[in-house]
């Protein structure tokens, strides 16, 4: 196969699809492999070590696109999908239940549209999505100390506090791998911590792990009325995979917060866990409603690229290798985790969240197949 991996056009989006090192194992399994000049640069991979790896260097995102496979990071935007076409296999993340213009552009193109997000294994692990969920958690922390600062329209707090003063106060809502590594680093920070999730063996494991420092509050109404009383961060670490995220803080809960305390929501690329989030970018990261900050940026590990290209292309590759070798239909029969993967199959959506999301009909994608 002729493998394409294009310079990514998000705002502020510095990850690539590939490393060097991904280029020189599909070239060793036999494929072509073309990559944009400056694909690699935001990520500290130069164009030379791509061609010292193999790949042949294009300066055009139509010589990309006209790869029989497209490897990216982020979902296409409007002005790529006139490169849309019948049979192209594109790798990526998709988010597609949060995204009903590209959906539609999908499936009326005949792509074949698999998403790092929903591969899934049977125990329910998600292993091209960990990498960048571990990555979120810990920099939603980090964030939200930052902005909770007086000079970023915060509330003035640390989160550690002091000797003599008490900590800043941090909810996250959701105890999957963002949550978990939020906590990590909260808790590391000296925060106050509460951790909310509706699945009480979850919450069990996690007092356990964190060896009853951080608070666990099953979530429900009441529960989220409370925290938003008393935090000074919340974080949104809620994901359903493939579907929308649910909304669990809503407007009226602003009323209830503190003035300058600042909402991170980590689920923005799946429609957000806030009713007042809107994607933002990380060069204008924040906006205010009702006093209360908002950290929405819908890329957070396009941050720190280097670290994120390189956790989540050791995640991908194999998946990818398997793709280019055995064809979509091939690869995706022999592989379950694979064909949860597949959202789109030449004119057919196969992922029942995404159809659900827009009234589409779902296509089962074994039938598909």
């Amino acid at each position: 196969m002729i493998i394409g991996c294009p310079k990514e056009i998000k705002k502020h989006e510095y990850r690539a699809g590939l490393t060097p090192h991904c280029a020189s194992a599909y070239v060793r399994h036999g494929h072509t492999v073309l990559v944009q000049r400056g694909a690699g640069s935001g990520s500290g991979f130069e164009d030379q070590e791509y061609s010292d790896a193999g790949a042949k260097l294009v300066d055009s995102s139509r010589e990309i696109w006209a790869a029989d496979m497209v490897v990216k990071v982020k979902e296409p935007l409007p002005e790529e999908f006139q490169y849309f076409r019948e049979n192209l296999i594109l790798y990526t993340y998709l988010h597609l239940a949060a995204a009903e213009e590209l959906t539609r552009a999908l499936l009326n193109s005949g792509v074949k549209g698999i998403a790092y997000e929903t591969i899934q294994t049977d125990d329910g692990h998600l292993p091209c999505l960990t990498p960048m969920s571990e990555i979120a958690g810990r920099l939603s922390v980090q964030e939200g100390a930052k902005y909770l600062e007086k000079t970023f329209g915060g509330r003035g707090v640390l989160l550690g506090g002091v000797p003599g003063v008490e900590r800043g106060k941090v909810a996250i809502l959701g105890g999957g791998v963002v949550g978990l590594n939020a906590c990590k680093i909260a808790v590391g920070m000296g925060a106050e911590v509460t951790l909310l999730d509706i699945n009480t063996a979850r919450l069990a494991y996690l007092d356990d792990i964190f060896q009853a420092r951080i608070t666990t509050l099953v979530s429900n109404e009441r529960n989220i009325e409370k925290i938003a009383r008393e935090s000074d961060v919340i974080i949104g670490a809620v994901l359903i995979p493939g579907a929308k995220a649910p909304r669990l803080i809503r407007r009226e809960h602003l009323k209830l917060m503190k003035k300058g305390a600042v909402l991170v929501d980590v689920a923005v690329d799946q429609g957000g866990c806030f009713e007042t989030t809107r994607a933002t970018f990380h060069d204008d990261p924040v906006y205010l409603v009702d006093d209360v900050i908002h950290y929405c940026v819908a890329n957070m590990p396009g941050a720190v690229a280097r670290t994120a290209t390189l956790a989540l292309t050791n995640a991908t590759l194999n998946h990818g290798l398997n793709l280019a070798d055995n064809g979509v239909e091939k690869a995706c029969r022999e592989s379950v985790p694979l064909q949860r993967g597949l959202n789109i199959y030449t004119g057919k959506c196969t992922h029942r969240g995404v159809a659900e999301a827009f009234g589409l009909d779902y296509t089962n994608p074994e039938t598909a197949l």
